[in-house]
C-alpha cells in the first residue's frame, strides 16, 4: 500500500471516529434530562459511586456506533451485508432487554434467555466455512462459540463498575482491531464496527470521567459485549486466536477468576457484588483513576503483543506473547489486591 493510499485511509479512518464521537456526545446531551428522570441508578451496598448517577448512556453509544458504522462502511468501500444486518439486529435486541433491566431489573432466567437468543443470532450470522479452532468438530466449535460468546457477553457488563472501566478496555481494544485490519487480520466490516464502536466510547468519555456524569446501564454494557465479542471471534476465524484472546486478556481474568472463587465459596454467582479484583482496588485506598489508568496502560501492552503476534505469525512469538501477556495480567491482579501505601 502506498504512502498516498495509507494517508488516505488514516483520513477515513478518523472521520469516521469523529463522526460516531459527535453522534454520541449530541445524543447523550438530548438523552440526559430523560435519563436523569427515568433512569436514575441510586448507590447500594455494592456499588462504586455514592451519588444518585443516571444511567443508560448505552443507548447513545449503541446509536452513534450503529450509524457510523453505516458511514465506515461506505468510506471503507465495504457493503452492508445481510450478516452484519444479522449482527445489528442482535445488538438492538440485546440492547432492549439491558434497557428493560436498567429500568426494572429482570428475572435471571428470561433475561439469560434473550441474551442467549441474540448470541446464537451473531453465531449463526458467522460465515459457515470461519475456523477458531479446526481440530474440532464444526457442532462442537460452534457450541463453544455460544457458551463463550454468553460468557462474554455477562462479562463485560460484569467488569462495568467504576468510571471510566469499560472506556479503558474497549478503546484500546477497538484502536488494536483497526491496526490488525490494517494487517490484512480483519476484513473491512470488522473495522469500520471497531472505528465506529471505538469513536462511540471517546464520546461516552467525556460523560464518565470521575466522578461519573453518567454511566453506560445495561442497555450499553451488554450490546458492546456482543460487539467485540464479535469482532474477536472474526479476528480468531482469520488465523489470529492468539490476539483475539491476548487483547481482552484482563477482563477475561478478572472476571472470570472472580466468579471461580465466588462459586468455590458457595456464593450465588448472579446476584450483583462488588468483589472484582478493580472493585477490591477502591477498598484498598487506590482511586478510580488510578485504577483504570493501570488497566488502560495494560491493554495498550496487551494490544501491542497481540500486534507482535500477527506480524511475527509464528508459534514461538504467540507463546512468548502470552507468557508475557499472563504476567502483565497477573502482576496488575496481584497489585489490586495489595493495600496502597
Amino acid at each position: 500500500m502506498s504512502e498516498a493510499t495509507t494517508a488516505m485511509w488514516a483520513v477515513r479512518g478518523a472521520a469516521v471516529v469523529a463522526f460516531s464521537a459527535f453522534i454520541c456526545v449530541g445524543l447523550i446531551i438530548l438523552l440526559q434530562p430523560v435519563l436523569q428522570r427515568y433512569a436514575l441508578a441510586k448507590p447500594n451496598a455494592r456499588s462504586s459511586h455514592r451519588m444518585p448517577t443516571p444511567q443508560g448512556g448505552g443507548i447513545a453509544v449503541i446509536a452513534a456506533t450503529t450509524a457510523a458504522a453505516g458511514f465506515g462502511l461506505l468510506s471503507l468501500g465495504a457493503s452492508f451485508a445481510a450478516p452484519l444486518v444479522t449482527v445489528f439486529a442482535a445488538v438492538i435486541v440485546i440492547a432492549c432487554v439491558g434497557a428493560a433491566d436498567d429500568i426494572h431489573p429482570l428475572a435471571v432466567a428470561p433475561r439469560l434467555a434473550l441474551q442467549a437468543l441474540a448470541v446464537g443470532t451473531v453465531i449463526y450470522a458467522l460465515p459457515s466455512d470461519l475456523r477458531v479452532i479446526p481440530i474440532l468438530p464444526w457442532w462442537i466449535e460452534r457450541i463453544l462459540l455460544f457458551v463463550g460468546g454468553l460468557w462474554f457477553v455477562n462479562l463485560v457488563n460484569f467488569m462495568d463498575g467504576i468510571d471510566w472501566m469499560t472506556v479503558a478496555e474497549i478503546v484500546p481494544i477497538c484502536g488494536a482491531l483497526v491496526a490488525l485490519g490494517s494487517l490484512g487480520a480483519l476484513a473491512r466490516d470488522g473495522i469500520a464496527v471497531a472505528l465506529a464502536l471505538g469513536g462511540a466510547m471517546l464520546g461516552f468519555a467525556h460523560f464518565n470521567r470521575p466522578t461519573a456524569r453518567l454511566f453506560l446501564g445495561d442497555v450499553g454494557s451488554l450490546p458492546i459485549g456482543l460487539l467485540v465479542g464479535w469482532l474477536l471471534v472474526l479476528l480468531a476465524g482469520s488465523g489470529h486466536l492468539t490476539a483475539a484472546l491476548l487483547l481482552p486478556l484482563y477482563y477475561l481474568a478478572d472476571a472470570t477468576l472472580t466468579l471461580i472463587r465466588r462459586f468455590s465459596n458457595g456464593e450465588r454467582v448472579w446476584q450483583a457484588h462488588r468483589t472484582h479484583y478493580y472493585q477490591r482496588a477502591t477498598d484498598r485506598g487506590y482511586s478510580v483513576t488510578e485504577i483504570v489508568a493501570r488497566v488502560f496502560v495494560v491493554n495498550i501492552c496487551l494490544a501491542g503483543l497481540a500486534l507482535i503476534t500477527v506480524i511475527e505469525g509464528s508459534l514461538v512469538t504467540d507463546i512468548a506473547a502470552f507468557v508475557l501477556a499472563a504476567a502483565l495480567v497477573t502482576w496488575l491482579l496481584s497489585s489490586f489486591t495489595r493495600r496502597r501505601d
